[in-house]
């Protein structure tokens, strides 16, 4: 609940008045501070509250670092930018197995400190080291520090050039960079009819691929094999997944990318439910492996659907769909224990992410295309067509 509440609370921060940075540093250290805290909870309902906490401010952290992270290189290298991101994400879900298994005859509250600790010493390293987002910064009109953050972060023998580029800058979109109100982003997100289109359709298959991805793990203990190692395996698939997407992401296109992993990832999850033994746990973990794979794509889609203005409100949006897949999971799992009937865990899952994975079609294809640009359809609210890219006249350019 403190994730979704957080996601929906806290998500056009990033957009408005804190920037991607700023709201990094804080989500981390907030979310740092309650898990170290949780450690020394008297009662559940402190546990309780505290884990709320943790929840609220962890929401934003994933979709801020990821878009910051891609908003500091070049379009062209974004896919592979975002994939890195994953490839740590992985790295911690690897950690926690092995960070149990070292703890397993200490305390729960051991747990949350080794947990905690990294966390708080990552939003230090933030605060003293990451840049603004230049792209963010030229949206707002703060053009001043958008040329000394490209200054900073551009190598010695071209940062003069690219300062004298961006001195002349034209920002696209006035109406979005003039609103300063905390909401405005997610308002002309939604005001905008091929935005919201865009949006509901991503946040589908957000939702399918989420049940899947933050379902399979809980359902594991029906597979029959030591928890240990089929939580590892799990993890470990997530390793080849984002190495597959990181090489690949320039070259696949994401609509159809999306759509033949959640089928394929839905396929093998209803087979789940007939397989026994060895075949079962291996068939599970494709399972996983497409889910994953499509998790990684639709992120990066979901990056260059929408501008730079909206773009860490829209995916946050899609992120809170990924979430809500989740929440429904353990339930599925629950019923499945239950009932001695695999179909209520692996069946569902397999149907719902192959039903949603189909929305992607109402999408349009990004690979190798510019962003939208919303002044495009600011009288209109029409679909936008391709920016043709920078002019050259007077040296302006214009932010996608």
């Amino acid at each position: 609940m403190g994730c979704l509440l957080g996601g929906l609370v806290l998500a056009t921060l990033a957009d408005s008045t804190l920037g991607r940075k700023n709201m990094l540093f804080l989500s981390c250290l907030a979310m740092a501070l309650s898990g170290i805290l949780t450690a020394a909870s008297p009662n559940v309902w402190v546990y309780s509250g505290l884990r709320f906490a943790a929840g609220f401010s962890r929401a934003t952290i994933g979709t801020s670092a990821l878009v910051l992270s891609t908003e500091l290189v070049g379009k062209s290298s974004r896919g592979e930018v975002g994939i890195i991101g994953f490839f740590c994400f992985t790295l911690g879900f690897l950690s926690l197995p092995a960070t149990a298994y070292l703890n397993r005859n200490s305390s729960w509250r051991a747990l949350y400190l080794w947990t905690s600790g990294p966390a708080l010493l990552y939003s230090i390293l933030v605060y003293f080291l990451v840049r603004e987002s230049p792209r963010w910064l030229l949206v707002r009109g703060r053009k001043e520090e958008a040329i000394k953050t490209i200054r900073d972060i551009a190598a010695p023998n071209r940062s003069d050039v690219l300062a004298y580029s961006f001195s002349g800058f034209n920002i696209g979109g006035e109406e979005w960079a003039s609103n300063t109100d905390v909401y405005s982003a997610l308002r002309l997100l939604l005001r905008k009819r091929w935005a919201l289109q865009r949006l509901a359709a991503v946040m589908a298959a957000g939702f399918g691929i989420g049940m899947v991805y933050y379902g399979m793990p809980l359902a594991l203990g029906a597979l029959g094999c030591s928890l240990y190692f089929s939580v590892s395996l799990n993890a470990l698939s997530e390793l080849p997944s984002s190495l597959i997407t990181f090489f690949l992401v320039g070259r696949i296109n994401r609509r159809s990318s999306v759509l033949g992993f959640t089928l394929a990832s839905g396929a093998c999850s209803v087979a789940c439910v007939f397989l026994r033994g060895g075949v079962k746990m291996g068939v599970e973990v494709v399972s996983f492996f497409c889910a994953c794979t499509a998790f990684n794509v639709v992120l990066i889609y979901g990056l260059e659907l929408f501008p730079t203005c909206v773009r860490n409100s829209a995916l946050s949006m899609v992120r809170q769909a990924l979430v809500l897949g989740g929440v429904f999971a353990p339930q599925l799992v629950a019923a499945a224990r239950g009932s001695g009937a695999g179909f209520a865990s692996f069946g569902v899952f397999g149907l719902v992410i192959s039903f949603c994975g189909l929305f992607v079609v109402f999408l349009p294809e990004t690979r190798g295309g510019a962003s939208p640009t919303p002044s495009r359809s600011k009288s209109t609210g029409r679909e936008p067509r391709p920016s043709p890219g920078p002019s050259p006249e007077a040296g302006r350019v214009r932010i996608r």
